[in-house]
């Protein structure tokens, strides 16, 4: 069959089958357009989701799964619910992952000092351990081109596996985080941050990743226990009085500015304002106090150092001390001094790593005796950027900052507002959000000392000794946006000027990663770009994403555009739980312990990974279980064969009858319900609440209803039509209800008896379902008839004999208004368990009781 002819009525096959659906309706989705965008809708018939955009480093694994199933559920159901969904993708492809896999890839590492080489190309191989320790120096450039090349690639991989997995996204809006109009909204919104004082440059301590030889911000912090050990040195103040401080990094001591004490501490009030002199290097440092010196830890006094950690910085800051830095940006100590340090005392250190120099340091505070006792084994939190193996440092550089409320307490205050605005599913999670923006220190740091990003689009003037001019940067036009200053030089000059005495200089930085994603709705909405779809879509309705980033990604898309349009970038937020290993630890790369999608995607069908990752609710972690998998496949199963039961008595004609018979009015009045319960789970974002609702009542529909009402539906008799329109509308309605979690084979169904697409149908309600029938009916005849079906059933079972074997005679013993209940549907009952006579006895029994007579 084509998938053309698949638009109309297919017919019911002979043996259904869950094979090869995948493929088919993926196939057949694209081609008709299915969930292609309808810009023609006015705003408020358009539900928008600022979908996430994967990281193009690696592999999809079954977190991805778990989460992007929630977001297309949401989706689905907002389709049939009639509004033209806004559902794009986008690929998150610049930034340190992507460098970091492209050396490891093809053993290259960038050198901007080289100059572009358009004939150079990578192995055609895999390269092995020697080439990634010696890697191969190529042009900035060609290191770029390097990057796309492998991106690309991942794209592709990934979108294969997003279309298997049946995400309903428009294909047509995907976007990349590189791509030019990435690239244009990052640079107009850094020039309007610019412009209006919100982002500025400063030449100040920084975090500092060694390994990855780039900046680091705030947000993406954080701590490791790691061992270490606290060495006590013997500081030498006035009149021969020694004062002990307690630290674990020895090494900075040629860093030392002062001592600080808190305010209320005794046992140092005398020292303050006065000076000691250092151990070793002898340099004199004042005696300062400050309300964050712990008197609890250590000896209650501590070293400040230019720059051992972030109160270090406070430190500084707040006492205005001196700044003596020694540690550089390849995470050694400097092959200099800092002023005032003796150069001396400084040689042994010079050059040498970190531990190097910590050795070093101890030997020399042993030799002049103002090591005191043994160092003592500690382990502590050690901060390192999430993704680097080394302990950041702490260095002074110039660097690009966007004014986020860290320094600012009205705009702080401002942004607290924005997350009270927003809609929180699971509510809890705006706390997370509020901690972060009340804990802010300091500004956000956007520039990152990196290749492939968005280049910060400023140069700098050259003074006539051929130094820049930080103070006054060169701005392009708008209009002339996306630009690259490393390659194209400013209005008015040519490039022959580039670093030349009174020429210009371009800035050498990228945009910060986040720097970008914080822009995915403007990005994907054409912003300044596409006036008549942003105002369509903007602001968006949803942004589904990960708990752990709510620091990085949904804050800064706030302050974006907070600072940008004055609004919310989206109104409702929904945040994913973890996947869980069987020993119940969080999935990550890091651990090891992740799984891969497509072999089970595979091996047991779209519908039932995604039955699994829809019994995860917004914040609630799920274990990965093969098991639930399974269970999701034979639903699907059933669903096919269910189906192909209901539509064979000729229901799919009889849709528009009448339902008479009680039986079918009970059952369809408690479908109702459930499309009642459904709806208002998934206005809720409550997907598992909508399944778990559906689900139940299919299963009842199936085990009891079908069999009850079997020999109805396929005679000629009274009520016959009754049935088959029953069938007819409660297959209809179920299909819908499973349609946003188990698309392939609620489509496969539907298009054997209805034209178009299950997923462009309305969505079912409770208005529709009560219109099929002629009156109420009451959901407690289903749950009677079960119950006495049920009963037949086990007392052949208990006898061992087959369910096919005729019932000569049954009683029914019960309260008389029970058995005035089922009267009303003692036809069914008699034929579905075979029972020749069914005698109604009142009794004082208060429930009901079916004897069977063999």
């Amino acid at each position: 069959m084509t998938d053309t002819a698949r638009t109309a009525r297919a017919g019911v096959p002979e043996r259904p089958t869950l094979d090869g659906i995948e493929e088919t309706w993926a196939r057949h989705w694209q081609q008709e357009g299915t969930y292609t965008f309808d810009r023609s809708k006015e705003r408020r018939d358009v539900y928008a989701i600022d979908t996430p955009p994967p990281t193009v480093s690696g592999e999809l694994h079954m977190g991805h799964v778990f989460s992007y199933t929630h977001t297309d559920t949401v989706a689905r159901f907002q389709r049939m619910r009639g509004r033209a969904v806004f559902y794009p993708m986008g690929w998150d492809d610049n930034g340190l992952p992507t460098e970091r896999r492209v050396q490891n890839v093809y053993g290259v590492r960038p050198d901007p000092a080289l100059p572009y080489d358009p004939d150079w190309r990578p192995p055609a191989t895999p390269v092995g351990d020697d080439a990634r320790k010696n890697p191969t120096a190529i042009s900035r450039r060609n290191f770029i081109e390097l990057c796309e090349l492998l991106t690309a690639d991942d794209e592709q991989v990934f979108e294969a596996l997003w279309r298997r997995l049946g995400l309903s996204v428009d294909w047509s809006l995907t976007y990349t985080t590189i791509g030019r109009a990435a690239r244009t909204a990052s640079q107009r919104a850094f020039l309007r941050n610019l412009s209006r004082g919100e982002a500025y440059q400063a030449d100040a301590p920084t975090l500092w990743d060694v390994g990855f030889a780039t900046a680091v911000a705030q947000a993406e912090l954080e701590d490791r226990e790691r061992p270490g050990a606290y060495h006590r040195l013997r500081f030498h103040g006035s009149g021969g009085r020694e004062v002990l401080i307690d630290t674990t990094r020895p090494e900075l001591l040629p860093a030392c500015v002062a001592l600080v004490c808190h305010p209320d501490d005794e046992r140092y009030a005398d020292l303050v304002g006065s000076a000691v002199r250092t151990p070793v290097f002898d340099v004199e440092v004042p005696v300062r106090a400050h309300p964050l010196a712990d008197p609890a830890k250590g000896t209650g006094i501590a070293m400040v150092c230019t720059f051992g950690d972030l109160t270090d910085v406070t430190w500084w800051r707040d006492l205005e001390l001196e700044t003596r830095v020694v540690i550089g940006r390849d995470g050694r100590l400097l092959p200099e001094p800092p002023a005032g340090v003796p150069a001396g005392a400084y040689a042994a250190l010079a050059g040498q790593t970190v531990n190097a120099a910590r050795r070093a340091v101890v030997e020399l505070l042993t030799a002049a005796g103002d090591l005191v006792g043994e160092a003592r084994p500690i382990t502590h939190p050690v901060k390192f950027y999430e993704k680097g193996d080394r302990p950041l440092e702490i260095v002074s550089t110039r660097q690009w900052y966007l004014r986020n409320g860290g320094r600012d307490a009205g705009l702080r205050e401002e942004l607290l507002a924005r997350g009270r605005e927003l809609r929180w599913v699971p509510e809890h999670m705006r706390h997370r959000y509020e901690h972060w923006v009340g804990g802010l220190t300091g500004d956000w740091l956007v520039s990152r000392q990196r290749f492939f990003g968005v280049p910060v689009p400023v140069w700098y003037r050259l003074d006539d000794a051929g130094e820049p001019d930080f103070t006054h940067p060169l701005t392009p036009d708008e209009a002339a946006l996306p630009i690259d200053p490393s390659s194209e030089p400013p209005p008015g000059f040519d490039e022959a000027q580039r670093r030349r005495p009174g020429g210009f200089v371009g800035d050498p930085d990228v945009l910060d990663t986040w720097a970008t994603s914080s822009l995915t709705p403007q990005i994907v909405g054409g912003w300044e770009t596409d006036p008549d779809l942003f105002a369509r879509v903007f602001p968006m309705d949803l942004r589904p994403q990960g708990q752990e980033i709510i620091r990085t990604w949904l804050f800064s898309s706030v302050v974006r555009a907070h600072q940008e349009h004055g609004v919310l970038p989206w109104r409702d937020t929904v945040l994913s739980g973890w996947i869980l290993d069987p020993d119940r630890k969080k999935m990550s790369k890091s651990k090891g312990n992740v799984v891969t999608p497509m072999a089970l995607l595979e091996q047991n069908g779209s519908d039932a990974v995604r039955y699994w990752a829809a019994n995860g609710r917004p914040g609630t972690d799920l274990a990965f279980d093969p098991a639930q998998i399974k269970v999701g496949r034979r639903l699907a199963t059933k669903l096919l064969n269910a189906s192909r039961f209901a539509l064979g008595p000729g229901a799919a004609d009889a849709l528009r009858a009448p339902v008479t018979e009680p039986l079918d009015t009970a059952m369809l009045t408690e479908l109702s319900g459930v499309v009642a319960a459904a709806t208002t789970a998934f206005d809720g974002y409550d997907h598992t609440a909508a399944l778990m609702a559906t689900e139940a009542f299919f299963w009842r529909f199936c085990d009891d209803y079908i069999e009850l009402v079997k020999e109805r539906a396929y005679g000629t008799g009274p009520g016959a039509d009754s049935a088959r329109a029953a069938l007819a509308t409660a297959l209809s309605v179920q299909l819908r209800l499973f349609a946003p979690v188990l698309p392939f084979v609620t489509e496969e169904v539907w298009s054997w008896w209805r034209y178009g697409s299950v997923h462009r149908a309305t969505w079912p309600t409770t208005y529709e379902v009560g219109r099929a029938v002629q009156a109420p009916g009451d959901p407690e005849l289903l749950r009677l008839a079960s119950d006495a079906l049920g009963q037949i059933r086990r007392a052949k079972s208990e006898r061992k004999l087959s369910m096919k074997v005729d019932v000569p005679l049954a009683e029914a013993l019960g309260p008389a208004a029970l058995l005035d209940q089922l009267t009303l549907i003692a036809d069914d009952v008699r034929a579905a368990g075979r029972v020749a006579r069914l005698d109604l006895l009142p009794d004082r029994t208060p429930e009901l009781v079916i004897a069977c007579a063999f």
